[in-house]
């Protein structure tokens, strides 16, 4: 794996797409579940950011692991790597809510074969999509603040 170009670590700049691609995804998933009009507008767009965000996640974790092992480990890297860990969970949430949002916009009131979408389960993709919406958005600040904390107590 390449772990720097031109001289930079790749780790700071995959994380930088990761820190727009995560929350980009949440305020899609969770616009998309609030608001009809904005989920029958962006259609498959919830399911592509979130899956890029699920995609970028092992490119950022790998990278990261690299330069932890350039940089040696320190309580400050520790914790911002175990908080990273916790993310993915998050991610794999809100990518399961954009498949229901993604369906639900597409079926409309109605599923294959004719039969009417049960209430339950578009209580169940909305409550989903709001708590993985929001828990994603917490998470990957936690995560960011962190990673800034362990770099900027290095300089």
């Amino acid at each position: 794996m390449v772990t720097s170009i031109l001289g930079l670590p790749v780790h700071p700049l995959i994380v930088h797409a990761t820190v727009v691609a995560v929350p980009a995804a949440a305020m899609c998933v969770l616009l998309a579940a609030l608001w009809p009009r904005f989920r029958h507008w962006f259609g498959w767009g919830p399911l592509v950011i979130s899956g890029l965000a699920l995609v970028l996640y092992p490119l950022t974790t790998s990278t990261g692991e690299a330069l932890e092992h350039q940089l040696g480990a320190s309580p400050a890297i520790e914790h911002h790597a175990s908080l990273a860990e916790g993310l993915l969970p998050w991610l794999v949430g809100l990518t399961i809510a954009s498949i229901g949002l993604v369906g639900w916009r597409y079926s409309g009131s109605r599923l294959i074969g004719g039969r009417t979408v049960p209430s339950w389960a578009r209580v169940a993709i909305g409550v989903l999509s709001v708590a993985t919406g929001l828990g994603s958005l917490v998470w990957v600040v936690l995560v960011g603040h962190a990673g800034a904390e362990a770099v900027w107590s290095r300089a």
